[in-house]
Formats: structure tokens, C-alpha cells, sequence
């Protein structure tokens, strides 16, 4: 995967939370790690740039204000269903019961706040390797590295 001029693209986080404060953390802690991450704090920009942007995975909370999660990520599967398959979302629990059938519906990650960094980064690692996939075998060896590396770190500090 790369840019028109033969450099390496960086891979590309999409980051949809009204949280600031967590979708900070999640930007920093991809950006240290070599990713590009995008903040979006409301559903409705969130699909403008979607439209606008190529991107391994997006991160989206479900409650948020404007456009929801789920109808945030029903949009993005009608447009562009490879990118749907990459979605990991976050939910505070207090919200759980009302999105419940959304989340039994999905075949995708769901993680509760307060969300465990490690945790997080582990799903957008997995979730962005199925884009990677096509890549083929230097792109997945390249992501296995990367993981490995990762975990590396986390377990040394």
C-alpha cells in the first residue's frame, strides 16, 4: 500500500467519539506507533470524511450526539461496505440496553468504557490487517511485526 510517489502510506485511524478526552489518548497512542488517526467528534462530518479519505479502520463510539454509531456505521455500509467490516465501537455501559439489538446484530468488536488502551489498539491492529490483507504476504508480515513490536513495548513499560 503505497502513495502515488512509491513512499509508504501511513495507515489511517478514523477516530468518531464526542469524548475528546478518549479520542485523544486513542490518537496519541496510534500516532506514537506510526498510524495516522483522525479525530471526528460528530457522526454527521464523520461520513463527509469517510467519503473524502481512505482508511484501514474507524473507531466510533454509539452514543453520541447528531448522527448515532449505528446509523453512523449503516451509512458507511451502504457506501462502502469493505470499510464497514473495519469498524470497532465503543459504548459507555449506562447506554448498553438502548443499543443492544444494534450490538447483537453486528459481527463486530464492542468495547465498554473505560476502554483499555492495550485493548483498543489490539482490535484496530486486527480489524486494519483485514484491509492489509490484500497486501499480501509482506503486507501481513509487516502487521504481525508491528504487533509483536507493540506488544513489546506495552510490556516493558
Amino acid at each position: 500500500m503505497d502513495t502515488n510517489n512509491g513512499t509508504p502510506r501511513k495507515k489511517h485511524v478514523l477516530i468518531v467519539d464526542d469524548d475528546i478526552q478518549l479520542a485523544w489518548s486513542l490518537k496519541e497512542t496510534l500516532e506514537s506507533d506510526g498510524y495516522e488517526a483522525t479525530i471526528v467528534l460528530d457522526g454527521a462530518l464523520a461520513l463527509k470524511f469517510v467519503l473524502q479519505h481512505h482508511l484501514e479502520a474507524v473507531v466510533c463510539d454509539l452514543q453520541m450526539s447528531g448522527v448515532e454509531g449505528d446509523l453512523f456505521y449503516a451509512t458507511v455500509g451502504r457506501t462502502n461496505p469493505s470499510l464497514a467490516r473495519r469498524f470497532i465501537f465503543i459504548i459507555g455501559l449506562d447506554a448498553r440496553s438502548q443499543f443492544q439489538k444494534f450490538i447483537d446484530s453486528v459481527e463486530l468488536p464492542v468495547l465498554y468504557k473505560p476502554v483499555a488502551l492495550d485493548a483498543l489498539w489490539g482490535e484496530v491492529v486486527r480489524v486494519a490487517e483485514l484491509n492489509w490483507a490484500g497486501a499480501g504476504i509482506p503486507g501481513l508480515i509487516a502487521w504481525r511485526l508491528q504487533e509483536l513490536k507493540w506488544r513489546a513495548y506495552r510490556t516493558s513499560r
